[in-house]
């Protein structure tokens, strides 16, 4: 049963930071291209950052400098480095697995991010 528990949102101030995390179960995680994405009210879910499995990445050019995707293979777990965030950085953030060769595409369940003073 393939699993992605994200973890680490929470409330913080504008300026502030948070480290969000995506643990995974189920898949061979080395292979599979691994993303966070985001989802604010009444707006389309976007892709914020990407990691392949060579470790090259892409980002939400509104989050370039300020976000940093990382993961672990020995852990199964890919993390999102949240620096400087702002109220426009409000969403729930949900994380992705994606192994194109098969075609398999896995969600975790999301973590909600409330950047406010």
């Amino acid at each position: 049963q393939v699993q992605l528990v994200e973890s680490g949102g929470g409330l913080v101030q504008p300026g502030g930071s948070l480290r969000l995390s995506c643990a995974t179960s189920g898949i061979t995680f080395s292979r599979y291209v691994m993303g966070w994405y985001r989802q604010a009210p009444g707006k389309q879910r976007e892709l914020v950052a990407v990691m392949a499995s060579d470790s090259s990445t892409n980002y939400l050019d509104s989050v370039k400098g300020r976000f940093t995707i990382s993961r672990d293979n020995a852990k199964n777990t890919v993390y999102l480095q949240m620096n400087s965030l702002k109220s426009d950085d409000t969403a729930v953030y949900y994380c992705n697995a994606v192994w194109r060769p098969v075609g398999n595409v896995y969600w975790g369940q999301g973590t909600q991010v409330t950047v406010s003073s």
